[in-house]
């Protein structure tokens, strides 16, 4: 499964790089819109449409998994020493997220109260740590992987989960582009499992849209922190009641 995910992931950032959109698979392959979205979303491409799907990339499967090993090459994820100090240092924490979400040095400048100097520094950090190249001309290129995530329960979670209770659900979520939906019930294990499988593919298709906006323009973009949980839990209310 985890493999037939990256390689979907692959696919998707070959459609991306060459400016074609899901109706350009419809048509190659003879389906529906409709159909395509659901084959991606649910990762059930066969082995036959991926085939047509590289051949309207012009490329071969081989191709494709060329990019598929580069990108297992790439960083997935920091050492607990390495976020710690992020997680120790807000600037460098700044920065950080900041590039990881396709920001370059002078959208960061412009954006956020720290000089050039303390921003360069934090980058220079960033690539001695394998996370970017800091390219002539203070450029930077990303090398993590699409799915890089932060360490369960490491500092920089840790570090976000004192703040999330305090500052995130301050708000209404009744403006344009909030949402507060919580959902309760009595569930089996095997639906549980289901459903977190399908959290985890929101949250991938989320950081694919997130890297596809990247190309916008920095004013046309704003920051927007989506939260996915599930766990068994009891209202702490309703826990006296309990037989």
């Amino acid at each position: 499964m985890a493999q037939t995910s990256q390689l979907i992931d692959a696919l998707k950032r070959a459609l991306r790089a060459r400016g074609l959109t899901y109706t350009d698979v419809a048509a190659e392959l003879g389906l529906s819109l409709a159909s395509v979205k659901r084959l991606f979303a649910e990762e059930t491409l066969s082995l036959k449409r991926i085939d047509a799907i590289c051949a309207l990339l012009d490329m071969e499967m081989t191709d494709l998994l060329k990019t598929l090993d580069a990108q297992e090459r790439r960083l997935h994820q920091l050492s607990e020493a390495q976020e710690a100090a992020i997680a120790g240092d807000i600037k460098l924490l700044l920065v950080t997220v900041a590039v990881l979400n396709r920001l370059g040095i002078p959208d960061i400048l412009a954006r956020f109260r720290i000089d050039e100097h303390e921003c360069t520094r934090r980058l220079a950090w960033l690539d001695r740590q394998g996370l970017i190249d800091l390219l002539p001309g203070n450029r930077v290129r990303l090398r993590v992987a699409s799915n890089f995530t932060w360490r369960a329960g490491g500092p920089i979670q840790r570090f976000f989960r004192q703040r999330l209770g305090t500052e995130y659900f301050e708000a209404g979520f009744d403006a344009e582009g909030e949402c507060l939906i919580v959902l309760n019930g009595l569930v089996t294990v095997a639906t549980a499992t289901q459903f977190k499988r399908r959290l985890e593919r929101l949250a991938a298709e989320f950081e694919a849209l997130n890297e596809d906006d990247a190309g916008e323009p920095v004013a046309a973009r704003s920051g927007h922190t989506v939260v996915l949980a599930m766990r068994p839990w009891v209202f702490g209310a309703f826990a006296d009641y309990l037989r």
